[in-house]
């Protein structure tokens, strides 16, 4: 279904856009709208569809929350640090909501599409107007005119639905990157993981709406997009199968005006021989695979329902370095996973000595309800995963700091995003091995190819200075 069809959303839009123009014309200032986001890039991209259409409803942006008339928190499940936050930040909006009545207060997101949980959070904070969840991000300017209507706490939680809703208005981050999804959802229930009980199950868009939107983002100025799914590998197995992610991956590789494509994430048990072919053969694609292991030991990755062997992992990353050999490898790691013996946590501390991964995001074991791994026996100790990772951590930045050293003196291209976040007399971007690199350079190279030589690589960011302009 597209967007424009649904005819109770368009003049929802509509008629706020109305009064939020009247609103203007009276007080000579515009409505204004935060939104903040908790989780993954997904996450992201969907709080820019929301931004996309608040703007077109009149609403301008806003990261001060005193001087909000809309506040939304977009939220994430994936771990309970992140629902903490949520917490605590609409409980302390309920002073807030004292003092202006007509703030609107809205919470969306993963963290609402669990079993009960935008039940729960209605009781709680009754001073809420609007909950919603992953499924029906499009019908929120129908949701958000009834809150405006009503006194009472707008809920509505859709389960899976197998429609995807295009066009959505999307204001995009201002840059040089751009997010592309290309599906929703994942079928792999690994058992510590709770994103396919709130995405749902895998839906593929198709590929005339996913190319049609890179083009648009290429006439838009966008240099770089990544293409995001839960398991992109996966991309088109339920559109028949007949048109599959390497397929995509050569077709983005002919649009003109983008000139680097990313992915992620990807399931190592899905990563086809197919898509390694693809990854060699076109230009644009990246030299950078983010393949999650989670775990050295088969034992664990069994016990997690990964669908992969410690030895077949070790045989995928040896198939993509034969194809690309430059290419940079990250990973996701877990320590501490229920039934972790030292034997299983010394397996994984092998395994990322043996594939010497770039970098790595490490996480401990923190248990999701609703998951079956957090019914399992023999939980670890909290101090007995601080230990492995600590460990673990100690391992991978010594292999990332040797990794990022062959660097000094070489020329590297960077795609430069902008003024560094550390030195404002310095620009950043990153290579296509997806580097951080802070440079020396002409505020001119913003938003273009430059060569840069490295001359202080550290162990997360390479230093240098521009050798030339525009590639």
């Amino acid at each position: 279904m597209r967007f424009q069809e649904d005819k109770n959303i368009l003049e929802a839009m509509k008629y706020i856009r109305r009064q939020n123009e009247l609103y203007y014309n009276r007080t000579g200032r515009k409505k204004l709208a935060m939104i903040t986001t908790y989780g993954c890039q997904m996450n992201v991209h969907d709080s820019e569809k929301l931004r996309g259409m608040l703007n077109y409803m009149g609403y301008a942006d806003t990261e001060n929350k005193e001087n909000a008339d809309l506040i939304i928190y977009n939220t994430c499940c994936v771990r309970e640090h992140a629902e903490e936050r949520v917490y605590g930040n609409v409980g302390a909006l309920y002073s807030l909501k004292q003092e202006r009545p007509d703030l609107i207060i809205g919470i969306c997101g993963c963290m609402m599409q669990q079993e009960g949980m935008a039940e729960n959070v209605a009781r709680r904070f009754p001073f809420v107007d609007i909950i919603f969840g992953t499924h029906n991000l499009h019908s929120f300017p129908e949701l958000l005119l009834k809150a405006l209507q009503s006194n009472n706490t707008v809920v509505e939680i859709l389960n899976d639905d197998r429609n995807i809703v295009e066009g959505v208005p999307i204001n995009r981050a201002k840059g040089v990157s751009a997010w592309v999804t290309i599906m929703y959802g994942c079928n792999n229930f690994c058992s510590y993981c709770i994103v396919p009980h709130v995405r749902g199950r895998e839906k593929s868009r198709s590929r005339e709406d996913i190319l049609s939107e890179i083009r648009d983002i290429a006439r838009n100025g966008y240099k770089e997009i990544t293409l995001l799914g839960q398991n992109v590998n996966s991309y088109g197995k339920d559109l028949h199968g007949n048109y599959l992610f390497s397929d995509l991956l050569v077709d983005i590789d002919k649009i003109e005006g983008i000139d680097r494509v990313r992915f992620m994430t990807s399931h190592p048990k899905d990563l086809s021989d197919e898509l390694i072919k693809a990854m060699a053969s076109c230009k644009k694609v990246c030299e950078h695979l983010h393949l999650p292991v989670q775990s050295g030991s088969n034992n664990i990755l069994s016990k997690m329902n990964r669908k992969y062997t410690r030895e077949q992992y070790l045989d995928l990353i040896a198939r993509v370095r034969k194809s690309v050999p430059d290419i940079a490898i990250t990973t996701d790691i877990i320590v501490g996973f229920p039934g972790e013996t030292e034997q299983d946590f010394q397996d994984t501390l092998d395994l990322v000595r043996t594939v010497k991964f770039d970098s790595a995001f490490t996480f401990m074991y923190s248990p999701r309800q609703g998951t079956r791994a957090a019914k399992m026996k023999d939980q670890i100790d909290k101090d007995v995963k601080k230990q492995r990772l600590n460990e673990l951590l100690e391992v991978q930045n010594f292999i990332t700091g040797q990794k990022n050293s062959v660097f000094k003196n070489r020329i590297v291209e960077v795609l430069v995003e902008g003024t560094s976040k550390n030195d404002p007399n310095c620009l950043s971007g990153r290579t296509r091995t997806n580097k951080l690199v802070n440079f020396k350079g002409s505020p001119e190279l913003i938003g273009k190819l430059a060569h840069v030589k490295v001359t202080n690589p550290k162990c997360w960011t390479l230093e240098g200075e521009a050798i030339s302009e525009e590639v």
